[in-house]
């Protein structure tokens, strides 16, 4: 049975993102996945990396310490969030900075960095990558240039040892209609499905 860890980050309860975290959540759960939803507004989540924390030693906080178990035992990770200035919100920001710790998610050869390439360690088979955008794509491409595409594949899960990273963005979503909405949130419970399956499929010898 695989574990999902779901992450959404929204201040707003009755967003989108949410309503596509629920249901996502929901079609995991119905699957048989063992499911983890953090919905991160909605905990007393600390986001502010200590300086203990910033010098790689453990986190002494019980809560980060159980996200962080969460994370190195979790088959799936899928995580929602909006574009905001070409970034995730500041608490999930600050929630990656604590969760995606040194020992945990990634290493170094001399347990500590120097420069150096890192030691993947996340044994998390794939990822989803759910991204809620008031901006057109052929904008995003030529203006922005995407940097959450490469901050999540390159940046930080290529870099912890993810290999099947996927990222769905939904846009333009502030002149969605309800008939669209309702295709995404049934988009969205189809790509969970895929999800599990891709994971309990056997693996090539």
């Amino acid at each position: 049975m695989p574990h999902l860890l779901l992450v959404a980050a929204h201040p707003d309860p009755d967003s989108f993102t949410l309503a596509l975290a629920r249901r996502m959540a929901a079609a995991a759960t119905a699957a048989g996945a063992t499911v983890t939803l953090h919905d991160l507004y909605r905990t007393a989540f600390d986001p502010r990396l200590t300086v203990a924390e910033a010098r790689g030693q453990p986190s002494d906080d019980p809560l980060v310490t159980a996200h962080i178990h969460d994370l190195v035992t979790a088959d799936a990770l899928i995580v929602l969030h909006p574009n905001w200035w070409g970034g995730p919100p500041a608490l999930l920001k600050g929630w990656i900075d604590r969760v995606f710790a040194p020992g945990a998610a990634y290493d170094f050869e001399k347990k500590i960095d120097e420069g150096g390439l890192p030691i993947p360690l996340l044994r998390t088979r794939a990822a989803l990558i759910v991204n809620t955008s008031n901006t057109a794509e052929a904008r995003e491409a030529t203006v922005f240039g995407d940097p959450l595409e490469r901050m999540w594949r390159d940046c930080l899960l290529g870099f912890c040892g993810v290999q099947g990273i996927d990222r769905w963005v939904l846009r333009i979503i502030a002149t969605s209609t309800p008939e669209q909405r309702a295709a995404w949130l049934s988009d969205a419970e189809c790509r969970v499905t895929a999800l599990l399956q891709a994971l309990t499929s056997p693996r090539p010898a």
